[in-house]
């Protein structure tokens, strides 16, 4: 950890570790004192996962003198289970594997007998520890839905803006897919790799990134004959990814219904289109089909090959797509964020 750079730890973290870290260090700059709060957690049983839940219900923060901070800004489970007189709740996604996801093969709840139980109290905890913030908010508007429907909670949308945002920028339509991120199954970097086995045009692809799916996806590559045509770059540093962006084709960022997804600000940004799915959830709510990227009618090779193909012989396409994606975000930014955030703070240099 401590000799690799910025850039290659935040893409070891997940992003609801770099949006921690790029709260905290907007929080600074604009001359708040800000920590970023952790308690080590291994989900390795249902009871356990209740024990970490409960860990952060009893926790007492308070700084090196004994004071409590003035304002607590949590941000996923199960850290907005914390008590704090002054909580605002940034959220990024509740345990989804008992909500929005139990039911599909990306989630085992439902298959061990103390499911229900386990389930029945992370809602009810939720419920009351969600509902006891001073402020609610969302990272995107399908991660607020889910909390209304689960849970009958509204909060309010505030897109976080992407740390690299200021130096992203566009430079040329290349020849080549990139695709950013954890390499894990959400992420569904397999459909990818089987598109380009049935696409007509050469496209290629670049990977950066790195998870537990990798060594599977190089097999897979491997075996539908695209190795050439893949290059799995693993975790790259900013200057690297900056690069990349500015030097893509398009990106390709199909996750199975992501809450928000850094990459597709990123994307438009560098002023690069975006090919999508139908089902990729909160990244539909910056990519328009035809618009701002392609949105392939479903997360499934053929028709994602089709969108590659499309982008790979009309260059021109591409740019308009592109282009009209970095208005799209333009407006994403910190000033906002930060507004909303810190509003029930009392104003500084007042008692």
């Amino acid at each position: 950890g401590a000799s690799r750079s910025r850039g290659e730890r935040r893409r070891a973290r997940g992003g609801a570790e770099a949006l921690a870290a790029s709260l905290a260090a907007e929080l600074c700059r604009r001359g708040f004192e800000a920590e970023v709060v952790s308690v080590p957690t291994g989900w390795l049983s249902r009871t356990q996962l209740l024990k970490d839940a409960l860990a952060w219900r009893m926790l007492e923060l308070r700084d090196d003198a004994g004071r409590p901070p003035d304002l607590v800004i949590a941000t996923r489970f199960p850290s907005y289970l914390v008590r704090h007189p002054n909580k605002v709740v940034w959220l990024v996604h509740q345990l989804r594997q008992a909500y929005d996801l139990k039911g599909t093969h990306y989630s085992d709840f439902g298959h061990h007998p103390e499911d229900p139980e386990v389930e029945r109290r992370v809602r009810a905890l939720d419920v009351r520890a969600l509902g006891e913030a001073q402020g609610l908010f969302a990272i995107s508007r399908n991660t607020a839905e889910r909390l209304e429907e689960h849970n009958g909670l509204t909060a309010e949308v505030l897109y976080p803006p992407p740390a690299l945002g200021p130096r992203l920028g566009f430079r040329e339509v290349g020849d080549f897919v990139l695709s950013v991120g954890r390499l894990d199954p959400l992420k569904r970097l397999d459909r990818l790799i089987e598109a380009l086995a049935r696409c007509r045009t050469p496209v290629e692809a670049v990977i950066a990134g790195d998870g537990p799916e990798r060594a599977r996806l190089e097999a897979l590559a491997a075996e539908v004959g695209v190795a050439g045509r893949v290059r799995f770059a693993g975790r790259v540093d900013d200057d690297e990814l900056i690069d990349l962006y500015g030097g893509c084709l398009g990106v390709y960022f199909a996750p199975f219904d992501e809450d928000y997804g850094y990459v597709t600000v990123e994307a438009g940004l560098a002023g690069k289109a975006v090919v999508t799915a139908a089902d990729a959830g909160g990244v539909l709510e910056l990519v328009e089909d035809g618009v701002t990227g392609l949105v392939a009618p479903e997360a499934s090779p053929r028709p994602l090959a089709r969108a590659l193909d499309r982008l790979h012989r009309d260059r021109e396409l591409a740019r308009r797509l592109g282009e009209a994606g970095r208005g799209r975000v333009a407006g994403i930014g910190w000033d906002s964020v930060i507004a909303a955030l810190t509003a029930n703070l009392p104003p500084r240099g007042t008692a």
